[in-house]
């Protein structure tokens, strides 16, 4: 048992030296290198939430000149039906005051046509009367 202290002193001596020379360093770079691994991990959430922040940002702008369009779309539609319902009503009037001239015109030709008819009755009266009684003259004698 006498000869297991020097080994165990050894051991013991060896593992303070591997604790200072090689496990302290690598600890050390280990810390390091998870530092750095967290700082680039929060480097990148960071960067990953301003990346949705612009698509938030583009998605709101692009909806909203989408809406714009939609409102001009619809000015324009809008202003081209009440152009078309003035022109409409336009013609309409146009399309009544040709019918009512036309009436008018109908009219006076219908009287006309009255006023001739009664004058050339009148004289084709006469004229039917006229050869009635003639042939009634002419077989009596």
């Amino acid at each position: 048992m006498v000869h297991a202290i020097p080994t165990i002193l050894l051991l013991i001596l060896l593992y303070f030296y591997f604790k200072a020379m090689l496990f302290g360093p690598l600890e050390k770079v280990l810390k390091q290198r998870a530092e750095l691994t967290a700082g680039a991990r929060q480097a990148a959430d960071a960067s990953l939430a301003a990346a949705e922040r612009k698509q938030q940002e583009y998605e709101r702008k692009f909806a909203e000149a989408r809406a714009e369009a939609y409102k001009l779309q619809e000015e324009t539609r809008r202003k081209w039906l009440a152009d078309q319902s003035d022109e409409l009503d336009g013609e309409h009037k146009q399309a009544q005051a040709t019918v009512e001239s036309e009436k008018q015109r109908i009219a006076v030709e219908a009287r006309a046509a009255k006023e001739s008819l009664a004058a050339s009755s009148s004289a084709l009266a006469e004229s039917i009367a006229d050869a009635i009684l003639s042939r009634k003259t002419g077989s009596l004698r």
